[in-house]
């Protein structure tokens, strides 16, 4: 095993600088080739270059690889307001406007400048396909969306069979006594303190099935896609109604349910897609932490899984995994959960780490292909700590709070680094984000 400085020595070596070209990601993109499912990580919910360098590698792969679906770490019905919108479907005038069912904690990790960007792409390249041309989509994947999708079923059954929607109402009523307070839900049924909506929930979601074929038969056709999202918001809420009680029998039943969730609704839209005869290439964003095979870390160890092992025990070979690190800078995140976002300050990553690794190179940016079978992979097998900071960020009990322990070669497929970097910027500035200004001097990234 070669020393830190020698290993940092042949990691430069083979690094691929990032220099803000528009050829930063060719050999990225002829590294992922004929992959279906792209899987791009972020090591914080707050990092501007996370967020933009992501933008741009998955642009590239609409445009050039064909993919036609962005299916992200957010709320199913909030994230298909931007659907609409982008394949040009809804009565939003702006992506702003689009964006706007983005309003619970956290809201900066998609209310902020750098995803509003790539709507306005998004909605601008499919504005410009041919008449016929498959559209690309934007979807969430999550489950917290348990009251809205309560909503969204209720609105699609009323315009389309009221009887249906009068059942759905009395079964749904189980939860009206909770005050759309999910976790509230979750205490009382744990601790034996109400009656669990568990089967109300599940007949509903066999309903509503069972009602598709008469509904692509009727007069007018029921559209697909809209069926098909009140289908899905069916099934969140069936899956969100065991992840509330799960949350009260510890953490690894929870984290569980909620990413085999995130990747049975990443096969629903394969499916969806499939049976419409359409491509089914698509790109996933989400924490690292998420789409970084588990296996490959100590949260497996202690029983966890996520998306990223699913995918990769799913559809081997077709799914590229690709992570993101940084060295220092600033995030944007909040102390406490539910409270103000802040700008913090990202202390210089621990020694033992992958980030102090990677800073050793002295290269400002980067990526690496960890597929390749070359002695700066081999350094990279053993074991180092990594970093993860979600939308909370406590530096003064880091250790502990932000760093767990991974095999990055076997984690990911690829992985970029930004040694400094900024904290995404919120649609929405508060007092408590701007005292955090730093300086005009500080990187403005690429």
């Amino acid at each position: 095993m070669p020393t830190t400085t020698k290993l940092a020595e042949i990691l430069r070596q083979a690094a691929h600088p990032i220099s803000g070209t528009t050829t930063d990601y060719d050999m990225l993109l002829d590294a992922i080739g004929e992959s279906r499912f792209v899987l791009i990580g972020e090591a914080s919910h707050g990092t501007h270059e996370f967020y933009q360098q992501r933008a741009e590698i998955t642009k590239r792969l609409i445009a050039e690889k064909g993919f036609t679906a962005v299916a992200v770490e957010a709320d199913w019905p909030d994230a298909y307001r931007i659907n609409r919108y982008v394949r040009g479907v809804s009565d939003d005038a702006t992506s702003l406007d689009a964006l706007g069912n983005f309003q619970r904690f956290p809201t900066w990790m998609w209310r902020n400048i750098d995803v509003l960007n790539f709507i306005d792409w998004l909605r601008h390249y499919n504005d410009s396909l041919p008449k016929n041309a498959v559209k690309t989509g934007f979807y969430g994947l999550d489950l917290y969306s348990l009251y809205t999708s309560i909503e969204a079923v209720l609105k699609y059954l009323d315009s389309v069979d009221p009887e249906a929607a009068a059942r759905a109402r009395y079964r749904y009523s189980c939860f009206d006594q909770f005050g759309e307070d999910s976790q509230q839900y979750g205490y009382a049924t744990r601790f034996g303190l109400s009656k669990p909506c568990e089967q109300d929930v599940l007949n509903q979601l066999v309903d509503i099935r069972r009602q598709a074929a008469d509904y692509a038969q009727r007069d007018g056709r029921i559209p697909e896609d809209e069926f098909f999202y009140a289908e899905q918001n069916a099934r969140l809420i069936k899956n969100a109604e065991e992840y509330y009680r799960s949350m009260f029998r510890g953490r690894i039943s929870s984290w569980n349910l909620r990413d085999r969730h995130m990747a049975e609704t990443l096969n629903q839209l394969v499916t969806h897609f499939e049976q419409q005869g359409q491509p089914t290439k698509v790109v996933v964003w989400e924490h690292n932490s998420h789409l970084g095979d588990a296996r490959a870390t100590d949260m497996g160890a202690a029983g966890e899984l996520n998306v990223g092992q699913l995918v990769r025990q799913e559809y081997n070979h077709e799914a590229f995994l690709i992570g993101f690190s940084t060295y220092t800078g600033t995030v944007t995140a909040a102390s406490n959960w539910g409270a103000s976002a802040e700008r913090k300050r990202v202390r210089p990553a621990l020694r033992e780490s992958y980030e102090a690794l990677f800073h050793q190179t002295e290269l400002p940016n980067f990526w690496l292909n960890l597929r390749e079978e070359n002695e700066a992979v081999r350094g990279l097998r053993a074991s180092r700590l990594e970093r993860a900071i979600g939308v909370i960020y406590r530096p003064e009990s880091e250790r502990i709070s932000h760093y767990f322990l991974a095999e990055l070669p076997q984690q990911f497929d690829a992985i970029v680094h930004f040694d400094e970097t900024r904290a995404v910027e919120p649609l929405e500035r508060t007092p408590q984000w701007d005292r955090g200004e730093v300086p005009e001097t500080f990187p403005t990234g690429i």
